[in-house]
C-alpha cells in the first residue's frame, strides 16, 4: 500500500482555514507518467511526491543531521517547479517523521526549512522560482471578497488590498483557473512574490480564513514564508 497524507497548510489562528495539502512520502512508488494523472484524481490545488531522503554532508551545531528530500509538485493540470504551501507541508511532515532539519529540492531549487517556537513552520524561496502569477490591488477588502472566479482554463488572478497598511496586514485570493482550481485557499508562491514586491514583513489573510507570515530579505533577494500546519488524515492513496 502506497500512502497519502493529507494536511492542511496555512491554518488561521482561529483553527481555521489552511489550504489542503496531498503528501506521497513514498513518492517513488509512483510511476513518473501517472502522477499527473493521480494528481488530478485526488483533486488537491497540489500533490506532493517524495522521490528520495537522503543525508547531508555536515550537520549543525546542535548535532542534528540535515535531510536532503527530492519531490516533485503536481497540480491537478500541470507539475510546478516551486510552491509555497506544498514545501511549507511537506517539511512539516517529515520532521513529524523524524527530520527536523529538512532540505527540500524541487525542480526550482534548494528550499531551506525550519520550525519556530510560536508552532510556525518556515521556507526560504526566491520570487523568481515561481510561476507567472497575474496580481492586482484592488481598492478595499469588499472588493476583494467581492470577487469570483472565472472558468477553469481561463488566465488566473491574485487579488488584495491592505487591511492594515501600517501594521503589514493584507487580504487576498488567488483564483489559479489556469492550473485548473478555481480558488486557492491559501498560496506560498502568491505569498513569496508580495513579500518581494512589497519588501517588508506581511501577514496574509487569504480564502475563508487562512494566514501567511511573510519576512523577506531584500539584501538576499530571498523571502521566508510560514504558516501553521495540521495532519487531517493518512489513507491509501488508491483509495
Amino acid at each position: 500500500m502506497t500512502g497519502l497524507s493529507v494536511l492542511r497548510v496555512f491554518i488561521g489562528p482561529d483553527g481555521g482555514g489552511g489550504n489542503p495539502l496531498g503528501v506521497v512520502l513514498d513518492g517513488a512508488a509512483v510511476d513518473p507518467a501517472e502522477r499527473q494523472a493521480v494528481a488530478a484524481r485526488l483533486g488537491f490545488s497540489e500533490t506532493v511526491f517524495v522521490d528520495s531522503l537522503t543525508a547531508g554532508d555536515d550537520s549543525a551545531d546542535d548535532g542534528v543531521a540535515p535531510t536532503i528530500a527530492t519531490i516533485r509538485i503536481f497540480t491537478p493540470r500541470a507539475q510546478l517547479a516551486f510552491a509555497g504551501h506544498p514545501t511549507v507541508g511537506t517539511s512539516w511532515l517529515l520532521a513529524a517523521h523524524g527530520h527536523p532539519r529538512v532540505t527540500l529540492c524541487p525542480p526550482a531549487g534548494d528550499v531551506l526549512t525550519w520550525a519556530t517556537d510560536d508552532g510556525l513552520r518556515w521556507i526560504r524561496a526566491r520570487a523568481a522560482w515561481v510561476h507567472p502569477i497575474d496580481v492586482q490591488q484592488l481598492p478595499s477588502v469588499a472588493a476583494v471578497d467581492a470577487e469570483t472566479p472565472g472558468a477553469l482554463g481561463d488566465p488566473g488572478r491574485y487579488v488584495w488590498a491592505w487591511e492594515d497598511e501600517t501594521a503589514g496586514r493584507l487580504r487576498s485570493r488567488y483564483f489559479p483557473t489556469e492550473l485548473g482550481i478555481r480558488e486557492d485557499e491559501a498560496t506560498g508562491a502568491a505569498a513569496v512574490v508580495m513579500g518581494d514586491r512589497l519588501g517588508r514583513a506581511l501577514t496574509i489573510r487569504q480564502g475563508v480564513g487562512s494566514e501567511i507570515h511573510v519576512r523577506p530579505d531584500p539584501a538576499t533577494g530571498t523571502v521566508d514564508v510560514g504558516g501553521r500546519v495540521a495532519l487531517v488524515e493518512v489513507r491509501d492513496l488508491a483509495g
